[in-house]
């Protein structure tokens, strides 16, 4: 019976004994095997692996896939004209060095996201610190990949590579919310009344050129009008003058009574000298003089 209870015991012992040598590695993970003494570790890749038995070997799984840190608790951060925000970030990290990531925390695994947040905290504080109020409204994402930058950089000596950064709140603290918010109104009440000025000096300025352009035409108008009209005084003149040449006593009629039609209006009493220079085609057709004569009063 005691050699069965032995038998028993020593199965189990080597039993405790194979399956503390052999382990499984999966996909997901990336095994830094240890041993005792001042040996470097190994790192081991998915798959079957076989090791010493504890103490003399230890085996460490380090998740390999992309892995998030969501702080619950918002941060404080102050922007470049002195404004004070809550910050919530969200950070996308993966191990892609187990061995240097084991090295800087000691083998405190659970110490890489409190290690994680300060480094975020530093690179969000100084991303918010270049910028104004009105650049974080319209540029939370730029901020958040300078912030990232500056993260993996640092992150680097712990074996870890940020991937993403995103601002999931970004507030204002509930004593400063009414004072901002007027500001920010006064601010874009500023750019309105900007705009509109310049709207309307655009605005005046393209009226002044349009009147200097319309003035432009009205004066090269009366310009040519000018020139027309003389070309025709002059031909109205050459034709008078021609038709004067050609029968000078015509000529002299039809001015005369032209003369008369403009002198003697409908009702108009006019008391003249019937013997008048002015009347020589009234006495006769051909302009001839007539004898003396009395002055008469004549009502046309």
């Amino acid at each position: 019976m005691n050699k069965i209870i032995a038998l028993v015991v020593a199965v189990v012992i080597l039993l405790f004994a194979a399956s503390s040598m052999v382990f499984v590695v999966d996909q997901r993970h990336m095994a830094v095997l240890s041993s005792r003494g001042d040996t470097a570790p190994n790192l081991l890749g998915p798959g079957l692996h076989f090791k010493l038995p504890p103490p003399l070997q230890s085996v460490s799984l380090v998740d390999n896939r992309i892995q998030s840190l969501d702080a619950p608790d918002e941060d404080r951060y102050v922007t470049s004209d002195k404004t004070d925000l809550l910050v919530n970030p969200v950070i996308k990290y993966r191990v892609t060095d187990p061995l240097k990531m084991l090295a800087e925390t000691k083998g405190d695994v659970q110490s890489l996201p409190d290690r994680l947040a300060l480094l975020s905290r530093g690179a969000l504080g100084d991303a918010f610190a270049k910028v104004t109020l009105t650049d974080v409204l319209g540029k939370q994402q730029a901020i958040a990949d300078e912030a990232r930058g500056a993260m993996d950089k640092a992150a680097a000596s712990l074996g870890v590579s940020v991937v993403d950064v995103q601002l999931t709140r970004v507030d204002f603290p509930a004593s400063m919310a009414d004072s901002v918010y007027k500001r920010m109104i006064a601010a874009r009440q500023q750019v309105a009344a900007d705009e509109r000025a310049k709207g309307a000096a655009e605005a005046d300025k393209i009226k002044a050129d349009a009147l200097a352009q319309q003035q432009a035409v009205l004066a090269d108008g009366y310009r040519q009008a000018q020139a027309i009209k003389g070309e025709g005084d002059a031909k109205a003149a050459q034709i008078a003058a021609d038709a004067y040449g050609s029968d000078p006593q015509f000529y002299q009629f039809y001015q005369s009574m032209q003369a008369y039609r403009n002198t003697f209006k409908p009702g108009d009493v006019i008391v003249v000298d019937p013997s008048s220079e002015f009347f020589r085609f009234m006495r006769s057709p051909t302009g001839g003089t007539a004898p003396d004569a009395p002055a008469v009063s004549r009502k046309h």
